[in-house]
């Protein structure tokens, strides 16, 4: 078993490759920077430096074969494209189609093109496993947020038009992982009020300590990831499944 992790360099992405490394099995991790706490000794992750919200350096990357020769003859495949941005945040006219194209890049554009470039490079693969890591703001509409929500709503849809293809072997789920004490956090929490009502709502569960730590939500994604129940439906939030 091996398998693939988006946005590594830092937040719930290091965790789950952390998560993966403690059961033992072996990672490459994408992101724009390595991380120095994946390389420990004995960890078997090996990292690529690597703008996912660039579309021509993944085309480019992705053609060198690096993810086929990575899943060489391996039975069990996991992908798991955790990468994205929240930006850019505010009501129409004030976004800036550069970061808009950049947010549909990094948080629709990649992940499609690493699930087709993903199940294309592991023919050998009789279970092959996709995770989008999702958000609530994709079932739920916010103010401020509808690029950002629109990105996610779209990576729920890929996931269940990608099990109507009935490719062989896949499971895929568009997952949102719930309130997470990440980076992203910091950055909703640092929006102009006027341009995100809800950052009041979002101040306050990190003041309640409501915010799940990246550790303990990887853990239970990748319980859920590997257990038999995975992709039975294509989207669906942790919170739900962990309370089970």
């Amino acid at each position: 078993m091996k398998a693939i992790v988006t946005g590594t360099s830092r937040g719930l992405g290091a965790a789950i490759a952390m998560a993966l490394l403690e059961r033992g099995i072996p990672v490459l991790g994408l992101a724009r920077q390595h991380n120095p706490a994946l390389t420990q000794p004995g960890a078997a992750c090996a990292q690529t430096a690597l703008d996912l919200s660039n579309p021509d350096a993944l085309a480019r990357w992705l053609a060198g074969g690096e993810i086929a020769r990575f899943l060489a003859d391996e039975d069990t495949v996991l992908l798991i494209n955790n990468a994205g941005t929240v930006a850019p945040v505010g009501p129409l006219g004030t976004q800036g189609s550069a970061a808009v194209a950049q947010a549909v890049s990094l948080n629709v554009a990649a992940p499609l093109m690493l699930a087709d470039a993903f199940v294309t490079a592991s023919p050998a693969a009789c279970d092959r496993r996709i995770v989008h890591v999702s958000s609530g703001a994709a079932r739920k509409a916010y103010a401020g947020w509808n690029v950002y929500g629109a990105t996610k709503a779209a990576l729920d849809h890929h996931a269940r038009a990608a099990l109507e293809d009935s490719v062989p072997g896949l499971r895929i789920c568009s997952l949102a992982p719930g309130l997470v004490d990440t980076d992203m956090q910091l950055q909703v929490r640092s929006s102009d009020g006027a341009r995100f009502p809800a950052r009041e709502r979002f101040e306050a569960l990190k003041r309640d300590g409501a915010l799940l730590v990246p550790a303990v939500c990887a853990a239970q994604l990748v319980r859920y990831l590997l257990s038999d129940d995975f992709g039975a439906d294509a989207t669906a939030d942790l919170r739900e499944l962990a309370s089970a």
